[in-house]
């Protein structure tokens, strides 16, 4: 029984079993954890929008894609560690491996104290930047500040919990983001309902939740030391190792920052909507986060898995596993969008109960359905690519479908919808604009995952070892 426990609790070694086994069982936890993440943002956004009001909702959702774009620091070292790590355990190299964590864990030190001292000073200028409606200006300034000042925490628990699942374990992480998630939920609602601190009291809930499960984090990669041995010495930057990752993580976070700064400019385009679009899009967002979720889950097991069987050499169960994971998450995700279509209405009334709002909601949300299906297919072939370590191509991919296609698409469609009634364009733009993207991301993918370029790099790092 507690060996059964232990191997839970542990590495998961997938060169080994069957291929569908492994990811179900790796994602199943990293499905829940997804969920758990998301309710951070989730419970942020029903406690402001119940208790403070609309305004106070659209703040909140007005600095999400200025976060998303400066976090894009993590996002590059978090995909480089996973991809070496999960490699470097599949192949079984305990001094490569600790060498890798140590070097990950202090370039994350070094990025998050640097967003945390920039970021509060560039808070203010950059919503003016989006144009932000001076009824929302002041709440977003003020959550997009105190996030900036959490940002160890939160790089850290991303980082730490990025290895530990390239090491095959996504269950620890799991139990410690639960953990967090209640704390910041109760915190939520002492902060905001009981003592009234409006978006501060939300902002200050999930840095110190976050920073909770990053401790919880480190403390649990710190006692593997069956797997790794993390010393003084393998916590240096090695210029090796840091050239590594961020070769590999670059791509990553380039792609993240184009989601991003497409975002930011697709947010202006929202907020001259005014106030009552942006909070129907933070709540249609919202959602679409839960909707999301069964895609970026299979996207990182199928990283994990194509890592570690790579660094195995065994190219078999790559090709197997990519056929397995891929039906199964285009089943799990069409499931999910169904539900959605069927419930959607009573999601967006946990969020308010503007009855605007709420329709205006599940008419996007159906704008948006076939396109959560289409994202199934690239998040998981896009996964296979980035663990035989071709991270460039889902980049390219990201590029043309994100700035060549959707934001033109979306300004577009805007500027030809105006009429007396739509002085700014039909808001459908918002979101019909990121249909279009997402479906035509879809094919791009298949078509580059086709033609090999991912097998050849997976080849080159099978005959360098």
């Amino acid at each position: 029984m507690m060996q059964k426990i232990k191997k839970l609790f542990g590495a998961q070694d997938m060169t080994v079993g069957r291929p569908l086994v492994n990811i179900a069982a790796f994602s199943i936890p990293l499905l829940i954890g997804n969920l758990a993440q998301q309710l951070y943002n989730t419970v942020d956004s029903i406690v402001v929008g119940q208790y403070v009001g609309d305004t106070a909702l659209a703040a909140v959702g007005a600095s999400g894609p200025i976060l998303n774009l400066l976090l894009l620091l993590f996002m590059g070292i978090s995909t480089g560690a996973g991809i070496l790590v999960s490699q470097y355990f599949g192949a079984k190299k305990k001094e490569e491996l600790s060498k890798t964590i140590g070097t990950c864990l202090a370039l994350t030190l070094i990025c998050g104290v640097f967003l945390m001292v920039v970021g509060p000073v560039l808070s203010g200028p950059l919503m003016c930047l989006l144009d932000t409606p001076a009824d929302v200006y002041d709440k977003s300034v003020t959550y997009l500040t105190i996030i900036f000042l959490g940002m160890v925490g939160n790089g850290f628990f991303n980082i730490v919990s990025g290895i530990l699942r390239g090491m095959g374990d996504s269950v620890t992480p799991l139990i410690y983001l639960i953990v967090a998630c209640f704390l910041n939920i109760v915190l939520d609602l002492l902060f905001v309902a009981v003592l009234g601190w409006g978006v501060a009291g939300v902002a200050w809930a999930t840095i110190i939740a976050q920073a909770v499960s990053a401790v919880l984090c480190i403390l649990r990669l710190v006692r593997m030391r069956d797997t790794l041995m993390l010393t003084k010495k393998s916590l240096i930057p090695d210029k090796e190792m840091t050239r590594q990752v961020v070769k590999l993580g670059l791509p990553s976070g380039l792609t993240q920052a184009i989601f991003s700064l497409a975002a930011i400019v697709v947010q202006a385009l929202t907020n001259s909507f005014g106030t009552t679009v942006m909070a129907c899009s933070i709540v249609v967002m919202r959602v679409d986060g839960f909707a999301m979720m069964p895609n970026f889950t299979f996207g990182m097991a199928m990283t994990t898995f194509v890592g570690q069987n790579v660094g195995a050499r065994r190219m078999d169960r790559v090709h197997q596993g990519t056929k397995e994971g891929t039906v199964l998450a285009f089943i799990v995700s069409t499931t999910l969008t169904v539900c959605i279509l069927f419930f959607g209405k009573y999601l967006m009334m946990l969020f308010t109960d503007t009855q605007e709002l709420i329709e205006m909601g599940v008419h996007m949300l159906r704008i948006l359905a076939v396109g959560y299906i289409a994202m199934s297919i690239t998040q998981s072939l896009s996964g296979v690519m980035r663990g035989a370590g071709d991270t460039m191509t889902p980049m390219w991919v990201s590029l043309m479908t994100t700035v060549a296609i959707r934001v033109p698409v979306a300004y577009i469609w805007a500027f030809l919808t105006r009429s007396e009634q739509l002085p700014q364009g039909n808001p459908d733009a918002i979101f019909g604009s990121l249909l279009i993207s997402w479906t035509l991301g879809a094919i791009f993918t298949i078509l580059f995952y086709r033609r090999g370029k991912w097998r050849q790099r997976a080849e080159n790092t099978i005959k360098a070892d």
